[in-house]
């Protein structure tokens, strides 16, 4: 599976300060994932992209730079990071599960002024690909390029943004569409996703087996960011998904003078820091980009995270597979069958050894010590 980074700040930042410099960055996610749990593929080598909004003067559409080259060896990445600012960037580094190596199908999309990208994966895609194309407007239909499921749930985002009767190729001005708009459109995208899918399976057979889905998407008008972390299912979490706020994002100062023993690209750890309740600075990843774990929120199963003017806001997406009950217990076997982190409320990583008692095939997670965020973000320190 893949993993994606989202910052928007209120100040541009150079985009090797996010995607090249830390220790754990989303080109080292690339290539050393080490939260994701799937050894048998631990390379997010399939290709990667980066979507970055630049001044006004040049349009509001944003740059997207996309290559099938693995990022970890992308000498262009480098060269555009170092040298590149923005103050909103979309990253994406891509483990293929539809679609072939092209570079029609690295994320992130986009169209006008929106961006797009997805973590995961559509339940029965397959079967419900013709039904979902025939929905799609003509203008969206011709749109997608590639074979990806992602880049046709972004063609139905646009159709269902078209239909709420917003239109993609509208200026909606220096505020763009607002969050809502986009909220209630990746909303709908998902209910027609759910919807596509019942007609195949059943309503009886709706979040078993293959029919299940992985939607952690975000989309972005340059403006507003909305993201979700979803799965079609009442009994299983959700792919990871985490953020991060601060009013600084700074290298921590570590001993890198020549009796020190470390090169100086060594231990490039970075924190958030917080120096008022302002949030100057918003990242969402679906791996933490530094080792404290206090820097790091999990956002629930089954929500929107919306930034609007550096606010954060967490919304429960309230469909079937909703629950009200905090107590609720998922497993987390299907997404770390795809390859997935899963974490719980209380940041913990979740994972599906048998507790005593426990039936085959029943919902429940086992914790312990090493399951907590904190030890697996340790983990990732090279000794």
């Amino acid at each position: 599976m893949c993993r994606f980074m989202v910052y928007k700040g209120k100040d541009e930042i150079l985009l090797s300060e996010l995607i090249l410099n830390p220790s754990h960055s989303i080109l080292t996610q690339s290539f050393d994932s080490r939260l994701r749990l799937d050894r048998r593929r631990p390379h997010n080598g399939d290709g990667f992209g980066i979507g970055y909004y630049t001044s006004p003067s040049l349009g509001p559409e944003p740059c997207v730079f996309t290559s099938t080259i693995p990022a970890w060896n992308c000498i262009n990445l480098s060269r555009i990071a170092s040298k590149t600012t923005s103050s909103l960037l979309f990253a994406h580094v891509r483990a293929t599960t539809e679609g072939n190596l092209s570079e029609q199908n690295c994320h992130p999309f986009s169209y006008k002024r929106l961006m797009f990208m997805h973590n995961g994966g559509i339940g029965c895609f397959k079967q419900i690909k013709r039904k979902l194309a025939m929905s799609l407007n003509e203008q969206w239909f011709t749109l997608v390029q590639g074979s990806t499921d992602s880049e046709w749930a972004f063609a139905l985002f646009l159709d269902s943004l078209d239909k709420a009767g917003v239109s993609p190729d509208s200026e909606p001005g220096k505020s763009g569409f607002g969050h809502s708009v986009l909220r209630k459109a990746i909303l709908k995208t998902i209910e027609r996703i759910n919807g596509f899918i019942r007609d195949v399976v059943g309503e009886e057979n709706m979040g078993n087996a293959d029919s299940r889905s992985l939607l952690n998407f975000a989309v972005t008008d340059g403006e507003s960011v909305v993201c979700t972390r979803y799965v079609s299912s009442t009994t299983d979490e959700a792919a990871s998904l985490f953020f991060s706020s601060g009013t600084s994002w700074k290298q921590l100062k570590g001993d890198h003078s020549p009796d020190s023993g470390k090169p100086e690209d060594e231990d490039r750890n970075y924190v958030m820091e917080r120096r008022d309740k302002g949030s100057d600075i918003v990242l969402v990843a679906s791996e933490p980009l530094t080792f404290e774990r206090d820097n790091w929120v999990t956002v629930p199963t089954n929500s929107t995270l919306t930034i609007s003017k550096q606010t954060v806001m967490i919304h429960p997406i309230i469909d079937s597979f909703y629950s009200p009950n905090p107590a609720h217990e998922r497993s987390a076997g299907f997404a770390q069958a795809k390859g997935q982190t899963v974490t719980g409320p209380d940041k913990r990583v979740l994972n599906d050894t048998k507790t005593p008692g426990s039936s085959a095939g029943s919902p429940h997670r086992s914790l312990n010590a090493d399951d907590l965020v904190n030890g697996a973000i340790r983990r990732l320190r090279v000794e």
